[in-house]
């Protein structure tokens, strides 16, 4: 079975996973099964998160998901989630699941995955080229 395909179960069936409701779990279970792939799953995760959002970030993935999940909510990153309710955070599960069928997608294709490399490539050095972080 191919990772988009897996996911799809996941996406369906969350609880069978035990993932259902909470984004620490499913960020947990992404990560493990991330280092069972020995990093294959998840990579180049957050680059196209930062693509997607066309500003340079120092933030991973998990904090990237969170800011376009809850984008009222107060903080950054995984604080956002200090003053969310449960269902604002499913909402964030289900936005993760469905932001990582739409990567696993991209990353299967060689050439749509070397042109978000090297947009990445461009923000980066834009922010380096103006000083920023």
């Amino acid at each position: 079975m191919d990772d988009r395909k897996f996911f799809e179960g996941v996406k369906a069936r969350p609880g069978l996973y035990g993932i259902e409701g909470s984004y620490r779990n499913t960020v947990i279970f992404l990560t493990g099964f991330n280092e069972a792939r020995s990093g294959g799953l998840l990579r180049g995760f957050t680059e196209w998160m930062v693509v997607r959002k066309g500003e340079s970030s120092s933030f991973g993935w998990q904090a990237l998901v969170l800011d376009e999940a809850l984008p009222h909510a107060e903080g950054w990153g995984w604080s956002k989630l200090h003053n969310s309710n449960s269902q604002k955070e499913k909402e964030a599960v289900r936005l993760l699941l469905s932001l990582l069928h739409e990567f696993l997608t991209m990353r299967d294709d060689v050439m749509t995955l070397a042109r978000m490399y090297g947009k990445y490539h461009s923000l980066h050095s834009q922010t380096e080229g103006s000083g920023g972080a």
